[in-house]
């Protein structure tokens, strides 16, 4: 009847030691205990059966089906919709209870990254009936252009209060980038690209008229007066006297019809 007990530093009476752990590495020889160690395949084992135990599936007698509302793509910061139907081929009644979904890290379906609040619905399908249910989600917006599973499950009872979940969505899906059409920042950055260009319009028109103004007046060669030192030699005879010619009529006074008739007549009379 004597009571085993664990010294200082010593692993009490029932816990399970470190794998590989030998008896003087847990101090226990000396309190005259047995260390209880279990190998990683019995671990393995117990884990495997407790996850079936806890493991709950689909029921055979029910069909689900799921219909995006927009198509595959799935939006940042935006409303995603769906359309969920579930169609009972069963004898018994089915409880549907919840519907609830969820975006998980894609290497690790057990790390949740946006977890969305449940449906509670409480609705009852009757022996080959079908029900519709509808159900919306905005993805976060830092979540936009990376790739995220998503996972949407149904959760119902039958009539003998069996608990089913069926996976209907189960997928790696890429949260695209939101594409507003004008926002804020891009207005701003539109009046000030148009400003900048404006000014730099007006300092180019200001710079021509600046140096339009300096410029100079340009000089007009108006050459020598006197046609002395023209020299004429090559220019024909009679083309000079035409010139002459028609030099001396321009310089001779031109007498009126008036005054030659009456020099005309004067003449007569003498």
């Amino acid at each position: 009847n004597e009571r085993c007990g664990a010294g200082p530093g010593q692993i009490p009476w029932g816990l399970h030691a470190p794998v590989g752990a030998s008896v003087r590495d847990t101090g226990l020889e000396a309190s005259g205990c047995r260390p209880v160690c279990r190998s990683s395949e019995t671990e393995e084992k117990e884990e495997e059966e407790e996850a079936s135990v806890g493991e709950v599936k689909a029921s055979p007698n029910a069909d689900t089906t799921i219909l995006f509302v927009k198509g595959d793509d799935f939006p940042a910061n935006e409303i995603v919709k769906f359309l969920l139907g579930f169609s009972n081929k069963g004898p018994e009644n089915f409880v549907v209870e919840s519907l609830d979904a969820s975006f998980r890290y894609p290497q690790d379906y057990q790390f949740y990254i946006q977890n969305f609040t449940a449906l509670q619905l409480g609705i009852e399908v009757p022996a080959s009936r079908q029900a519709t249910f509808e159900y919306s989600f905005i993805p976060a917006e830092p979540m936009g252009g990376r790739p995220f599973g998503l996972v949407i499950n149904l959760n119902y009872k039958d009539a003998n209060g069996n608990i089913f979940q069926d996976a209907v969505f189960n997928q790696t899906v890429t949260i695209t980038e939101r594409e507003d059409g004008l926002d804020g920042e891009t207005i701003f950055l539109y009046v000030f690209l148009s400003g900048l260009g404006l000014l730099v319009v007006v300092g180019l028109h200001q710079l021509i008229e600046s140096r339009k103004r300096r410029r100079p007046a340009p000089k007009v060669e108006m050459g020598t007066s006197s046609h002395n030192d023209v020299d004429l030699s090559w220019i024909p005879q009679e083309t000079l006297n035409q010139i002459m010619q028609s030099r001396r009529d321009k310089a001779s006074p031109r007498r009126s019809p008036r005054k030659r008739n009456q020099k005309r007549s004067a003449g007569s009379d003498e």
